[in-house]
């Protein structure tokens, strides 16, 4: 299992999820993603997540396929 980070700018609070998975190529479009999440293949700490631009903030850990990623 691979474990990524991602660290939020200084003036976002969030990033939601479909553009989480974008930005750490994990989804090659927003649709991709979109497909992923809505295939309940997304698990944010530790729960399954069906909500494509559910807000992921600091210290959530999103968990796909192989691969984890912590948002700081």
């Amino acid at each position: 299992m691979s474990e990524l980070q991602m660290a939020l700018k200084a003036d976002q609070s969030f990033i939601e999820l479909n553009k989480l998975l974008q930005v750490m190529k994990i989804a090659q479009t927003g649709g991709h993603a979109k497909i992923m999440i809505q295939n309940e293949e997304v698990k944010v700490n530790g729960q399954t997540e069906t909500r494509v631009r559910n807000k992921i903030k600091k210290g959530d850990l999103v968990q796909v396929n192989n691969s984890s990623i912590l948002v700081q």
